[in-house]
């Protein structure tokens, strides 16, 4: 039996369009089984004459998805000390654990979610949470440390779903609802960091370390029971497309478009930012004027969690602006809120509470209005933009993290702060370089009346004016498609 409906000649020759490409698209079969034997729930199979209603329940799905995926690169960060004793190594041997699960989920990052642009999106997320639900297996038997390092490495690598997720709901939703939808996901991953500590360090200590990955070997088969069930079946966009092809094309990106490098630039700066001030917020409130004790630092967190309840409802705020205006006012809040925190941080305690919740409201708005941005350069390659972004997002923390903590230790809260306030005045010199509606292809200017209130469809436009669609790697002519669809049929 065949696995897709191959679709007759007559229904070749009506072709859709994309936003970032007028020319003709061809009809994308319906494919009836994930993996050749495992069948698609037929309300979640692919109709190009029925798009997909992209509800909140969808969307919130996706949400909760990512925060029980994103968990599994922080369990082990409050249980270090019972690794520790358990596995009878030192501190030092035991803290390779978070690093090899980050460079393995940096690796993820780089290597596997750009493939959400050239592979059907839901196979992939199912066999991405199937592998580290496998993989969580042997993390709650091993005695072994080297085993337990090497399966944290592609526990990470494969903890990477969230961030195909992301382009697939900007995918989904329509053009009016798309910030809000990218914000929820965002938000879910965020909240992920936070509970996975909490949750960690409280089951921690009052049972093995190792019934924390016993719980997430459960929670993870939920998750991947809800994708079978919620997660609807999307045609790969770029079939044609090569695995190095993916990497020439975000060379490419990287190089020649403008929008792409501004981006990057500001995000390097901002995550630096935000990595900076959350890092060295435990030597300040450790030390003088406060000496808090580690329980109460950690309830600085609650704050972020606050922040993260809030970004849903900043993303329905850009769906009516400009995208471009957003940055610029939360970035404008972020230089703010950083000004309170370099006047009093070390001296008021409500100073740094302000901050807290300013940083992480702002930071977020900013992160959101940045993938608007992003994702409406080209719809046939969001897992690849995303991919660039998340990527500036960790360059942008290991500066914040090295940089950050050598400035403070060697000079002090108010000059790491200040630190920051540079970063900031960075991130507003190159927004404005580039103002809104820029065409594409132009690197430095500013076109068009100050409009806060945003036209859908306007900055797609914008973004082709001087530029062609890039053929034979992004879509396919009508002719060509045509040609496929008839071989299959023979065959």
């Amino acid at each position: 039996m065949s696995t897709a409906r191959t679709a007759t000649s007559a229904e070749s020759s009506t072709m859709g369009t994309s936003p970032d490409c007028p020319e003709a698209q061809p009809i994308h079969p319906t494919y009836r089984y994930d993996f050749g034997f495992l069948p698609i729930p037929k309300r979640l199979r692919y109709d190009q004459d029925k798009p997909f209603h992209f509800g909140m329940l969808l969307n919130v799905s996706f949400g909760i998805s990512s925060t029980l995926v994103c968990a599994n690169l922080y369990y082990c960060q409050p249980i270090l000390i019972q690794l520790s004793n358990s596995f009878s190594v030192t501190y030092d041997e035991v803290s390779r654990v978070p690093t090899l699960v980050q460079a393995g989920y940096g690796i993820g990052l780089l290597f596997v979610s750009p493939l959400g642009d050239m592979l059907r999106r839901r196979q992939l997320i199912l066999l991405l949470v199937m592998s580290s639900t496998c993989l969580t297996i042997p993390l709650a038997i091993t005695n072994n440390l080297h085993v337990f390092e090497v399966i944290s490495f592609l526990v990470g690598l494969s903890s990477v779903s969230p961030q195909i997720l992301m382009p697939l709901a900007a995918d989904l939703a329509p053009p009016e609802r798309r910030a809000s939808a990218i914000s929820v996901v965002l938000s879910g991953f965020l909240l992920g960091i936070l509970i996975a500590r909490v949750l960690a360090g409280v089951v921690a200590n009052f049972v093995s370390w190792r019934i924390v990955y016993i719980m997430s070997i459960g929670i993870q088969s939920v998750v991947l029971l809800g994708s079978y069930l919620l997660l609807p079946d999307y045609p790969a966009k770029n079939p044609g497309l090569s695995y190095f092809g993916i990497f020439r094309s975000m060379a490419k990106f990287v190089v020649t478009e403008p929008l792409v490098v501004q981006i990057v630039l500001i995000n390097i700066a901002a995550s630096a930012c935000y990595t900076n001030f959350w890092v060295t917020l435990t030597f300040l409130l450790g030390g003088a004027p406060y000496y808090y004790s580690t329980i109460v630092i950690g309830l600085f967190g609650l704050v972020g969690i606050l922040g993260v309840v809030v970004v849903p409802f900043m993303g329905r705020l850009i769906d009516r602006l400009e995208p471009w205006y957003v940055t610029l006012a939360a970035t404008l809040a972020l230089i703010v809120f950083q000004a309170v925190q370099t006047a009093a941080g070390g001296i008021n305690v409500a100073a740094v509470v302000i901050t807290c919740f300013g940083l992480d409201v702002s930071r977020q708005t900013q992160q959101v209005s940045l993938s608007t941005r992003m994702y409406g350069l080209s719809e046939s390659a969001r897992s690849r933009l995303n991919a660039l972004l998340v990527l500036s997002v960790f360059l942008g923390q290991v500066m914040g993290t090295s940089v950050g903590t050598e400035v403070f230790v060697g000079h002090g809260w108010r000059a790491a702060s200040t630190l920051s306030m540079a970063w900031f005045a960075w991130q507003l010199g190159i927004l404005l370089l580039r103002g809104p509606r820029c065409p594409r292809t132009r690197w430095i200017g500013w076109k068009g009346e100050i409009a806060f209130q945003r036209s859908v469809g306007s900055e797609a436009s914008d973004q082709l004016s001087g530029s062609s669609c890039e053929k034979g790697e992004v879509t396919q002519t009508a002719s060509e498609s045509l040609t496929v669809l008839e071989t299959d049929h023979k065959t």
